[in-house]
Formats: structure tokens, C-alpha cells, sequence
């Protein structure tokens, strides 16, 4: 009886604790800052997924810098309310909306083609845009959802864009990833998900997938000027898990613990603008510092071979 109303006591007593804790807990669960004071007046940026999240935070702290700001999103009358918001907070009219639906090649392809038509210049790519645990689904050309977008669509667009980030030099290429490619395995017989699948892991080899994608970029990219960093963004109060109502509620019981959308830009942030970062092409970040990866994160064969395995999906030729 007496450890049952310790019990209840405890239950009644931890709300109170968390609400009296929550601001020291958010600044252990955020410490990493982008403090660099980088300005980019005449530099070009764009940001998948932009219109939301952690995508809108770093579009907008790009813009307050100077930079001429494309979001690039799925959701076109969104993303017009977003770049308003942001040229008004900014003073920067200078951000601009497009259509790229990344589950689509056809819609990366045409973003791509008038991308390069309207510029001359790209200097900052940030690879944001994602989708989370989706009920098993495919993209517009027969890709599981998760690695379709989350890299898949990623791949074809900096291979797109490639040529300007090139000319552009110093440039730089972001890819937001995660903690979760911990729990992911490339599993090149089911790609697709066709043979076994769950929504969860999906997700953890989509993220995988980013990191030996930027690995092996930074290798092929050694002495172009353009360098390329992946990121874990922290755990970010975000749509991101719009997909799964367990892991919404996972989210609001456990929201002291969570990043704002502000916070979970930072080592985004950090990478596309700190000085001097060239030297760790390729690396992986987590609150502004180089964070470990697993072991299948560090497998060179299977980063060469997954490079290869997109190009012959994507139709790209093979160098």
C-alpha cells in the first residue's frame, strides 16, 4: 500500500519537476550554437523542405545574412507563406519559392532546369527535406518513400546542381541525417522494402544512406572547392513525425526533452557557414561538433557500391 502511494506521489510530482527543470534540460539537450559571424550578400542558398521546421530556421538565418534564399518545397502555397514571413522579419526580399516534390525525379529534374536557367552562382545546398516512419508506400518512379526522398532525391539533385556548386567554389553541400542511422543496415537485395519492411527502420537506413552519400561525395569532391558535411539535427520539434500518431505522443510527453526548430538548425547552420570547416569534408556533426557514426556509416565499400547502386536507379551514368 505505502509503495503504491509513493508511486502516485512520484507520478504527481514529476510534471512539476520537469516544468521546473525544462530550461536548464533544453540547454544540456541544445548546447550546440552556430556562433559564426559569417555574412553572404551575393551568395546563393537553397534549402529543401524549407517551408517548415528546421528547413524554415535555417532559410530564414541564411536570409538574415544576406544570401539570396530559394526554399525549394513540395508545398508551393505553403512555402509562399513562409518566404513572406521571412523577407519581413529579414528585411531580405530576396527569398524565393519552387516547386520539388523529391518523391518525383521528374519534379527534381524540372527544379533543377530552371534552378540553373535563373542563376548563375550556387554557394550553400542544404539537403533538410524528409519524410518519417510513412506506411509503406513508393514515389512517383518505384522507390521505397523513405530512401526515395530522404536519398534518393537528395542524390539526384546535388548531382544536378553539381556543376554549379562547382563553379561557385568555395562551396559547400549539407545532408541532414540522423542519430537513427545507428539502427540502419543497407540492405541492397530489398532496397524497396519489397521483401520485408517496417516504417521505423526505414527511416533509420534512409538516414544511413545520407551519410555514406556525403562520405563518398567528399571523396569524389577532394580538390573541387565544394565540400560537403552530414548532420544529426538532435531530437526537433518538428512535422517530421506527422506519419505516426505513437511517435506524436511520443514527442508532446516527452517535449521538455525536445529542441525548437531554431535549435535543431544550428549544426546546419554550423556547417554551411563556419570557417575553416573544409578540412573535415565529409565528416558527421551533432551540436556543432564532429559526432561518432556506426560502423556501417564508416564502410567505404558499401558507400562506393550504395553511390553506384543510386546512379543505375537514377539513370545517372557512372564515372
Amino acid at each position: 500500500m505505502i509503495g503504491i502511494l509513493l508511486l502516485l506521489l512520484l507520478l504527481l510530482l514529476l510534471p512539476l519537476f520537469l516544468y521546473i527543470a525544462a530550461p536548464q534540460i533544453r540547454k544540456m539537450l541544445s548546447s550546440g550554437v552556430c556562433t559564426s559571424a559569417v555574412q553572404l550578400p551575393g551568395k546563393v542558398a537553397v534549402v529543401t523542405g524549407a517551408n517548415t521546421g528546421i528547413g524554415k530556421e535555417t532559410a530564414k538565418e541564411l536570409a538574415q545574412r544576406g544570401a539570396r534564399v530559394y526554399l525549394a518545397c513540395r508545398d508551393v502555397q505553403k512555402g509562399e507563406l513562409v518566404a513572406r514571413e521571412i523577407q519581413i522579419v529579414t528585411g531580405n526580399q530576396q527569398v524565393l519559392v519552387r516547386k520539388l516534390d523529391l518523391a518525383d525525379t521528374k519534379s527534381i529534374r524540372a527544379f533543377a532546369k530552371d534552378f540553373l536557367a535563373e542563376e548563375k552562382h550556387l554557394h550553400i545546398l542544404i539537403n533538410n527535406a524528409g519524410v518519417m516512419m510513412c506506411p509503406y508506400s513508393k514515389t512517383a518512379d518505384g522507390f521505397e518513400m523513405h530512401m526515395g526522398v530522404n536519398h534518393l532525391g537528395h542524390f539526384l539533385l546535388t548531382h544536378l546542381l553539381l556543376d554549379k556548386l562547382k563553379e561557385s567554389a568555395p562551396s559547400r553541400v549539407v545532408n541532414v541525417s540522423s542519430l537513427a542511422h545507428h539502427l540502419g543496415r543497407i540492405h541492397f537485395h530489398n532496397l524497396q522494402g519489397e521483401k520485408f519492411y517496417n516504417a521505423g527502420l526505414a527511416y533509420c537506413h534512409s538516414k544511413l544512406a545520407n551519410i555514406l552519400f556525403t562520405q563518398e561525395l567528399a571523396r569524389r569532391l577532394k580538390g573541387s572547392g565544394v565540400t560537403t558535411y552530414s548532420v544529426h539535427p538532435g531530437t526537433v520539434n518538428s512535422e517530421l513525425v506527422r506519419h505516426s500518431s505513437f511517435m506524436k505522443w511520443m514527442w508532446w510527453l516527452f517535449s521538455f526533452f525536445i529542441k525548437t526548430p531554431q535549435q535543431g538548425a544550428q549544426t546546419s547552420l554550423y556547417c554551411a557557414l563556419t570557417e575553416g570547416l573544409e578540412v573535415l569534408s565529409g565528416h558527421h556533426f551533432s551540436d556543432c561538433r564532429v559526432a561518432w557514426v556506426s560502423a556501417q556509416a564508416r564502410n567505404e565499400t558499401t558507400a562506393r557500391r550504395l553511390w553506384d547502386v543510386s546512379c543505375d536507379l537514377l539513370g545517372i551514368p557512372m564515372d
